[in-house]
């Protein structure tokens, strides 16, 4: 709540010096516009203006003691004298300002590369000669003397004696015999004894009165042919004689030999690179390296400045065209003299102002560029 009062009286108070100022000039502008007999329209719509400015400055004298009896119920301080210009004076404008911090150049050295050393290698020296070298030592070798042949005949066993036994196979005979074809028997026959032959063993009357004999029944036989074994199969060894061949054989006459043959040592010349002196480093000492750099140092904060400026009801055309002439002699301002201030003039006030070391603005005029230009308005 109390930092919104205070900007609310800033406001204000900034309104009532803009209005009291504009107040003041508006009664300059009127005696100036006599003085020039100015015409009875340019008086009425100064008068008007001036009428309008007196009104606003009434409106914002009662805001301003609304805030201020806001700020005392409130029991908030009365606002910063830095909101108000110092010694105001009457029919003067002013206009609060950043003035931006200040800086100065400062020349130090710094240390860019610290100190070292440099390792330069020194290559190794190098020269071709020509030498003998040996490329095969002596040595010895063994010759071989081939063996000398000559041709014989020999008598050469081709299969030598042996035994085949040779198998004789068993031998047979067809005989022919009698066997038995149905044995002996005895068997029951109806009829006496006498009828049934001498072959009768017993006899016997059954219930009917039939005689029945008990007759001896010889044995038969058949005549067969058969196959018997004479002589069983058998083995028989015989000899078989060795079997020769005459046939021509080489053969040594003279075995082989050999004998030891000396080779001598053999030798070439050639191109050859030879080290003449080894390679070596040499340390060099590098100093320290430093630069003069410069860097800016703040000699002042940033801080708000009241500048006296020229008023806008002091800005009359006869007033903004002597401006410009001025401004045109100088070289800063390139446009038509025709008494409005507009951006083309107060960009050309604000070149004057900085070539000039004067405080600049770019809304506003500084007072003390027209005192600069030898100006009065």
């Amino acid at each position: 709540m109390n930092n919104q009062h205070m900007k609310m009286l800033a406001i204000l108070a900034g309104a009532v010096i803009a209005g009291g100022c504009s107040t003041m000039a508006a009664d300059q502008s009127s005696s100036v516009a006599s003085s020039d007999s100015a015409s009875v329209v340019e008086l009425q719509a100064a008068q008007r203006r001036v009428n309008e400015l007196e009104s606003t400055l009434a409106e914002r004298d009662r805001k301003l003691a609304s805030a201020e009896a806001q700020l005392a119920a409130s029991g908030t301080p009365a606002a910063d004298t830095s909101l108000f210009p110092p010694n105001p004076k009457a029919g003067e404008c002013y206009a609060r300002v950043l003035i931006p911090a200040q800086y100065r150049p400062v020349s130090e050295q710094l240390l860019t590369r610290e100190a070292g050393e440099r390792i330069e290698i020194i290559p190794a020296r190098y020269e071709t000669v020509e030498e003998t070298v040996l490329v095969r030592e002596a040595s010895t070798k063994l010759e071989v003397v081939p063996a000398v042949y000559g041709e014989v005949e020999e008598r050469v066993l081709v299969k030598p004696a042996s035994t085949t036994i040779v198998e004789i196979p068993a031998e047979y005979d067809t005989v022919t015999e009698q066997v038995i074809e149905k044995p002996a028997h005895t068997a029951w026959k109806k009829g006496p004894a006498a009828v049934q032959t001498s072959n009768v063993l017993s006899q016997t009357t059954t219930d009917t009165g039939e005689i029945m004999c008990l007759v001896e029944v010889p044995a038969t036989y058949k005549t067969v042919q058969k196959r018997v074994l004479v002589r069983p199969a058998r083995t028989q060894e015989t000899a078989i004689p060795a079997e020769y061949k005459t046939v021509t054989k080489t053969v040594v006459t003279k075995p082989e030999t050999t004998r030891e043959i000396a080779i001598p040592a053999q030798y070439d010349t050639v191109t050859v690179t030879k080290l003449v002196s080894p390679a070596t480093e040499n340390r060099v000492a590098i100093p320290a390296a430093y630069e003069n750099v410069t860097r800016n140092e703040k000699v002042s904060d940033e801080r708000m400045e009241w500048r006296q400026v020229l008023c806008e009801v002091n800005m009359t055309k006869s007033n903004v065209m002597a401006l410009q002439r001025a401004l045109a002699e100088k070289g800063y301002y390139k446009a038509g003299v025709d008494g409005i201030i507009g951006g083309q003039t107060l960009s050309a006030a604000r070149s004057f102002a900085l070539d000039n070391n004067l405080p600049a603005g770019s809304n506003y005029v500084p007072i003390e560029v027209v005192e600069k230009l030898d100006l009065s308005l």
